[in-house]
């Protein structure tokens, strides 16, 4: 048989933890039966609008009004069902809290239903066909990650050998959305490569956002795992149109894009803080950079979903949860500016010409008072524009603060609660330690800090390449993991995902 020896959609195998009760695991298997009863419940809402516009009679409009005011409502519960699941953030771990435990915004599985190959291509299985598909519980892990990728470079193979451009496998796919469960399902191939696509990606998310922070090695793999995110969503972006659901239109994948970019940023900071041995003047005026650097991507991606096509889509706490770590960040920059300024001694007749080079590029603009060269040397000047940073990082603290107060599921996240509150304590304490009780000179405005930039690689969707045997050993067609572009080569045309049909 064709198959025999592959991997197919369904079954467990390496890389499957169906059976596993992990929390993501749980919480992916309670996505499945909302997603079922949000399948069910457009059914029904659909045949009561259809025998509501077809008849007639007074008495059955009225119970089938009387049922869709039922039905509405409880799609409007599972809605807010599902968009409580999808804020779910895990801890990077349970220890002692640490301004490296703030928690990342993983994305769930796109769910689908079991899938039979056999009758299309009119082959026999080998092997028996299990009930419950590996795609829907893959293992958060490089095997987890492998299962998906296999089956996508089956479907590139299918597409090019069994089926012309203009002819479909004879199936329908079915996959709902991953934010709000809505159903979807096409003929079309596309459809079902771009899914999987998006479920690798989904997939680097959770792994990145398990990861221990508080060590290199795990700041390593956030950063590995969330780039490569970016690229896989990235990559559907650029290669699929005419997107069947929300989760894969343009908007929201661009908005993916840049949430995942932002958190590789923030996870370069939390590497810098650790690597941050050295306590001195240039030290802390990088850390200060970095921080404003992950303020302005955050803000950028709070910008993206204020859109109007995002807007309504996207978990209200992804939104609140991505304006608290921009307002957080900017106030971290502002601190460790102020620790640059008051904690480091005068600069030395040696150091100095670094020193000035550094500070001139820091500011946005040039602050009050005397000059840069002037102000480095005078410790009381230095003190003087700390002390208007730390007042402008308590500002910023207490409207992270705030803005966290805003947003239900993210006051039950005590983890996020305690980071914001210990970076708030730690800048007032630093502000009462280098206030003067004859400071009578109103503080002035600290100016903006500039951000440090550089460019980040948006790595493929995956690093291991697949290893396909059996079926396709004698084709001339390059399997992905002989290929020399790595994703280039899986699609050389630009798939196009046909209009949905909603059930």
């Amino acid at each position: 048989p064709i198959f025999e020896g592959l991997p197919q959609r369904g079954g467990r195998g390496q890389g499957c933890d169906s059976l596993a009760q992990t929390q993501r695991t749980k919480l992916q298997h309670r996505r499945a039966r909302i997603n079922q009863q949000i399948n069910k419940e457009m059914r029904m809402r659909t045949g009561a609008e259809n025998l509501f516009r077809a008849t007639s009679n007074h008495k059955v409009k009225e119970t089938v009004a009387l049922e869709l005011s039922y039905v509405n409502s409880n799609l409007q519960l599972l809605k807010e069902e599902l968009e409580e699941l999808n804020s779910c953030m895990e801890p990077t771990h349970h220890g002692q809290s640490s301004l490296n435990d703030v928690p990342m915004i993983p994305l769930g599985l796109k769910e689908t239903k079991e899938l039979d190959w056999a009758a299309p291509l009119k082959v026999r299985r080998s092997r028996r066909w299990c009930s419950d598909p590996a795609m829907r519980a893959p293992s958060r892990n490089k095997a987890g990650l492998e299962l998906l990728m296999e089956y996508y470079s089956q479907l590139y193979f299918l597409d090019n050998r069994f089926f012309s451009p203009h002819q479909n496998p004879g199936l329908f796919f079915h996959w709902y959305d991953s934010l709000t469960g809505v159903p979807s399902h096409q003929r079309a191939l596309a459809f079902e490569k771009g899914s999987v696509l998006f479920n690798i990606g989904a997939l680097h998310t959770q792994i990145g956002a398990r990861q221990d922070r508080t060590t290199l090695q795990g700041v390593d793999c956030a950063i590995e795992a969330f780039q490569r995110a970016s690229g896989a969503f990235n990559y559907l972006k650029e290669n699929f149109s005419n997107a069947p659901s929300l989760d894969m239109s343009s908007s929201s994948l661009n908005m993916l894009v840049r949430l995942m970019i932002s958190q590789v940023q923030e996870c370069i900071f939390e590497k810098v803080l650790l690597l941050g041995a050295q306590s001195n003047f240039l030290a802390y005026l990088q850390l200060a950079q970095e921080a404003a650097r992950v303020e302005e991507v955050y803000s950028l991606v709070h910008q993206t979903m204020a859109q109007p096509h995002v807007k309504d889509y996207v978990p209200f706490s992804w939104t609140s949860m991505v304006h608290v770590k921009a307002e957080h960040f900017k106030a971290l920059s502002h601190y460790y500016a102020a620790v640059a300024l008051c904690d480091c001694p005068s600069t030395s007749e040696v150091d100095f010409p670094e020193h000035e080079k550094a500070f001139l590029q820091f500011h946005v603009s040039t602050p009050e008072g005397p000059a840069p060269s002037l102000l480095l040397r005078d410790q009381e000047a230095r003190r003087r524009l700390g002390k208007a940073h730390l007042k402008k990082a308590i500002i910023k603290h207490e409207e992270a603060m705030r803005i966290h107060s805003l947003c239900k599921i993210l006051r039950k996240m005590d983890i996020l609660q305690e980071v914001l509150s210990l970076a708030h304590k730690r800048s007032l304490n630093k502000y009462s330690e280098i206030d003067h009780e004859e400071d009578f000179f109103e503080t002035a405005e600290a100016p903006d800090i500039h951000r440090k930039w550089q460019p980040l690689p948006i790595l493929p969707g995956s690093e291991n390449r697949i290893q396909n045997k059996g079926a396709w050993r004698s084709s001339s067609l390059k399997p992905l993991s002989h290929s020399t572009n790595g994703w280039k080569e899986v699609v050389k045309r630009r798939e196009t995902l046909v209009i949905p049909s909603i059930y």
